[in-house]
């Protein structure tokens, strides 16, 4: 499985969203699902898929589906 293929996973598992619905463009503000429970599940299932733990920061900043691979980029993750 590749990283974009996890990547979409953890969206579909933390924010419970169909894999049809998860592509760039996909921000916090535009999805009822994606409310502050939800927003942890998804943290809990970035890290656990990627084993890393994000800063406090990067939780805070991580808003859209775009940001979230800009963040895991600063941990050495490419989402291709």
């Amino acid at each position: 499985m590749t990283n974009l293929e996890k990547y979409k996973m953890a969206f579909v598992k933390g924010l419970e969203l169909e894999i049809d619905f998860v592509k760039s463009g996909l921000a916090y503000s535009e999805i009822e699902n994606w409310d502050s429970v939800a927003h942890m599940n998804l943290v809990a299932e970035i890290e656990e898929t990627f084993d890393i733990m994000l800063d406090t920061e990067d939780i805070i900043d991580f808003s859209s589906y775009d940001k979230g691979i800009e963040i895991l980029s600063k941990y050495d993750i490419v989402i291709e």
